[in-house]
């Protein structure tokens, strides 16, 4: 079996590896349900993307999951309305 020639100072290991670092991924928030989600991909949280259901997470929930994630969903829509209903509201109050 190879055994290395020299030793490799921790100067040069470190140097090495100077550049494997990794870097931070941005996640955005989701405009539905306001969870962490990354740009360019559906929404984990909700199934939704760009405003348009692309997945049913319910479907595949059983009744006890289906029902907390309802609820769950519902409340953050109460606290965070879409940008579409925004609009909606401001063209009738003017």
């Amino acid at each position: 079996m190879g055994l290395p020639a020299k030793r490799i100072t921790s100067t040069r290991r470190d140097r090495r590896r100077s550049h494997h670092a990794l870097t931070a991924t941005f996640a955005g928030v989701c405009a539905k349900c306001g969870a962490p989600a990354l740009a360019h991909i559906m929404c984990s949280n909700c199934g939704f993307y760009k405003g348009k259901e692309v997945v049913n997470v319910l479907a595949k929930l059983d009744k006890k999951e289906r029902k907390k994630k309802e609820k769950e969903l519902a409340k953050h829509e109460k606290e965070h309305p879409q940008k579409e209903e925004k609009e909606e509201k401001e063209k009738q109050e003017s």
